[in-house]
């Protein structure tokens, strides 16, 4: 059954691949039906992967390939809390390490140009503290960081 709300996300020629990496790094993802474009089209021809339908974390997403018209920007990002530092090593490395490239503050993006925020929940539940000195010291530590580390966050949690 198709979702009420899918995200569709432009690739150039790649989208099957992303499908196939998401679902392999993210849980609660898989990759669905695949669609081929029944005759030839502006960036591909007849046969070639059109569409394919996939969750990334149980999210409904549809990847298009509409050739290399539009790219990616960090204006959409899936953003992925995580529960303990391995588990956030393990993503961020996953992206990382497989073509992907680190920004600042626990963004990195993947080698299809999709914009990720690996963010432990520590980090989140730190910057939003009701005491204001508290969520400086996380915000700051954040700041600092690629990666984040979350000893280092708890650390300027307790000051």
């Amino acid at each position: 059954m198709i979702s009420k709300n899918t995200i569709c996300l432009w690739f150039d020629g790649d989208a099957l691949d992303a499908a196939e990496f998401y679902a392999a790094t993210f849980p609660d993802s898989a990759v669905g039906p695949v669609f081929r474009a029944p005759s030839d089209y502006p960036a591909g021809k007849a046969g070639d992967v059109l569409t394919v339908r996939f969750t990334v974390m149980g999210i409904p997403c549809l990847g298009l390939n509409g050739g290399p018209g539009f790219r990616h920007t960090e204006a959409f990002s899936f953003q992925v809390a995580t529960d303990d530092q391995q588990e956030t090593d393990r993503l961020w490395n996953a992206i990382v390490s497989n073509g992907g490239q680190e920004s600042a503050c626990g963004w990195c993006k993947d080698r299809f140009g999709l914009s990720w925020q690996i963010t432990p929940r520590v980090l989140s539940e730190a910057i939003a503290d009701p005491d204001p000195a508290v969520a400086r010291r996380a915000f700051e530590a954040m700041m600092g960081m690629r990666k984040i580390d979350i000893a280092t966050i708890e650390a300027a949690r307790r000051g």
